[in-house]
């Protein structure tokens, strides 16, 4: 049997050392996967707004390659590719809840993609709750690593999430919801590079002190 375990970072070299260690745990990066925002372009300018370029591996395929902005990365991190998604904005991904969101919709408009998403996510065991302050925190700036794992590994697997500063999904969204927000709306306009910036440097800087 297996689990999904999934944690949010405010850092995308986080989420990404992480995706690296639990490949080295031996997770196969086929049931591994990151979503992460792109709102500050970090990753490079989307060239098209084509949203269908899912292959069977869950690797985007569409879009501007990231690989020269990975330092030519192997596994998982090597079949990242940029999206534009309406109500999201624009993301990285790669891995089986990208493809798991194309399959629900990913070229729809008004933010099917982040539905997909959520949607993924209860499916594969999250609660409510915790699948909304997920797509949230990607729409905020943050990055989504998520990872299908044997039982057997999975107390592994979380302490690799968790040594990578991941971000506690509870208390994350009640630090939303103090300040209005009452679940994800995948109508919601997306946010912008300074928006973005605000936000990781809110929690980046209080995750250190």
């Amino acid at each position: 049997m297996t689990q999904t375990i999934t944690r949010l970072f405010d850092d995308y070299a986080d989420a990404t050392t992480a995706v690296r260690e639990l490949e080295s745990l031996g997770v196969s990066h086929d049931d591994i996967s990151i979503v992460a925002s792109n709102a500050d372009k970090r990753h490079g300018e989307h060239v098209e707004q084509d949203h269908d370029g899912v292959d069977d591996h869950g690797d985007v395929s569409r879009g501007v390659s990231t690989g020269a902005v990975v330092g030519g990365a192997g596994g998982l991190l090597a079949g990242l590719g940029l999206l534009a998604i309406p109500g999201l904005g624009p993301i990285v991904a790669a891995g089986w809840l990208a493809a798991t969101a194309a399959g629900a919709g990913i070229g729809a408009a008004g933010g099917a993609a982040t539905g997909g998403i959520v949607g993924a996510l209860k499916n594969a065991g999250h609660d409510d709750a915790d699948a909304h302050v997920y797509a949230e925190g990607v729409r905020r700036g943050g990055s989504l690593v998520s990872a299908r794992v044997p039982d057997d590994m999975v107390s592994e697997a979380e302490a690799v999430l968790q040594r990578n500063r991941s971000v506690d999904a509870q208390t994350r969204g009640a630090a939303y919801r103090d300040s209005g927000w009452t679940g994800f709306d995948e109508a919601a306009p997306a946010y912008t590079a300074d928006q973005v910036e605000n936000e990781r440097t809110r929690y980046t800087t209080a995750s250190r002190l």
